[in-house]
């Protein structure tokens, strides 16, 4: 196979879609959408997030450090590509979508999401000069999960097809196929 070199991206690397809420001061709820995180370890498993420009959710994150991150479903992918093409400096997007606040943090989530951590910040990484981009290393304080998705008598793929997460590569969006390609260790030796 013949390789050549290209610029650095992320093309063909799928990203988890999320809805970042946090409240604004006058208390009405504000949404983003975001790619960019992940998770890590660190004494316990914790959420991390990348914030890299000028957004109304990094403002409230700086201000109280708590928000939810909900795992955006095929059903919230309009609210969220809104939330995701708009400002919030510039568009009132706390009437767009009905919120409920979370069970632990004091944080908007999506009446109708189906997977949503409430969030606090335990540490945070600045990553320019200018004071944009933020890495936030969060403590999972509690996850708000359709009822649907605690039913251990129900396979993972059927809470799967439940939770209908999209991802995103190269600025489109994908279902998460449900046909599982296998389990961890259980390949044939090479």
């Amino acid at each position: 196979m013949s390789k050549v070199s290209l610029p650095a991206s992320n093309a063909f690397c799928p990203q988890c879609l999320f809805m970042y809420g946090t409240y604004k001061e006058d208390k009405t709820p504000n949404y983003g959408l975001f790619c960019w995180a992940t998770y890590c370890y660190d004494e316990s498993f914790k959420f991390v997030a990348c914030i890299g420009e000028d957004k109304i959710t990094r403002d409230r994150i700086r201000a109280t450090g708590i928000f939810s991150a909900s795992v955006v479903s095929k059903s919230l992918l309009p609210y969220a590509d809104f939330f995701g093409n708009n400002s919030g400096y510039e568009i009132d997007k706390s009437k767009i979508i009905e919120s409920v606040s979370g069970a632990v943090l004091d944080v908007p989530v999506p009446r109708d999401g189906v997977w949503s951590f409430e969030l606090e910040v335990d540490k945070t990484l600045r990553l320019d000069a200018d004071g944009k981009s933020e890495i936030y290393i969060c403590h999972i304080k509690n996850v708000l999960a359709d009822e649907r998705l605690a039913d251990d008598s129900l396979s993972f793929e059927e809470r799967l097809k439940i939770a209908d997460p999209i991802v995103t590569m190269s600025q489109k969006y994908f279902s998460v196929d449900k046909n599982p390609n296998g389990e961890w260790g259980k390949w044939k030796s090479l």
